[in-house]
């Protein structure tokens, strides 16, 4: 068996960097191969048959049938390479919603969403003011905190089309962004995302993002999040509406 590292919305917000990722809680990960070598262990031989006693015992049809296999999650995804980490709760004070990079050795529990293996721009996009202007307007809240969803916010998100280039400059924008928490480790991202305390340099980093990412969209800077969220309105209606037959 595998032994790797889950995380979700509380690991996001407190872990110092990545280099510090496997001292986080350990969960089992089994792949098929590996069963027969995992059975071997009789921790892990006595985990698997309360997995499977727990799913055939459950009123969830859905559960009893993954009970053939409780070596497993319900949910298997992982990515080779890395994975974008978007937290779903995030607090209404932080100017920028704060999306992480990790390695394909990372899970992501149900606290997090997670692009696999998806181009780096992604988390350039996410990560930018235009896209927190979008999640405050179109996703929900628990008490003030902003409650990411994946098909409400993200994939429901206007993004014109990108060319290489555009691609290419939001790539490097997600890179400055990940460089400048880095030169300050060991702070964790909520020390970070203070707003009473953001360092400078990641602050210009995200400063560069959102005008790359609005130049995209408008040829210059938005004035304000008023203007922000007409452009992407008057986009997903465009985006959304049937041509006339």
């Amino acid at each position: 068996p595998i032994f790797l590292t889950p995380y979700g919305l509380s690991y996001i917000f407190t872990i110092k960097s990545v280099y510090s990722f496997q001292a986080l809680p350990q969960c089992i990960w089994i792949e098929d191969s590996d069963l027969p070598d995992a059975k071997t262990i009789k921790a892990i031989q006595t985990r698997i048959d309360d997995v499977e006693q727990w799913r055939l015992s459950s009123k969830d049809a859905g559960t009893r049938s993954m009970a053939n296999r409780p070596h497993q999650f319900r949910e298997m995804n992982f990515s080779k390479k890395s994975t974008i980490v978007i937290p779903i709760r995030s607090s209404e004070v932080r100017a920028y919603l704060p999306v992480d990079l990790y390695g394909g050795e990372a899970r992501v529990t149900n606290l997090a969403y997670a692009l696999y293996d998806a181009p780096t721009f992604n988390l350039a996009i996410i990560s930018s003011k235009l896209h927190l202007v979008w999640i405050s307007a179109i996703c929900g809240k628990l008490e003030t905190r902003l409650s990411y969803s994946n098909k409400m916010g993200w994939h429901t998100f206007p993004l014109p089309a990108l060319t290489e280039k555009n691609k290419a400059d939001l790539t490097r924008c997600a890179e400055d962004i990940l460089l400048a928490r880095e030169a300050h480790f060991p702070a964790t991202i909520a020390d970070l995302y203070d707003p009473e305390t953001i360092p400078v340099n990641l602050r210009e980093a995200h400063e560069r993002n959102d005008g790359v990412l609005e130049r995209i969209y408008i040829g210059r800077r938005f004035k304000n999040d008023t203007e922000r969220l007409e452009k992407l309105f008057e986009l997903y209606t465009k985006m959304t509406t049937k041509p006339a037959k």
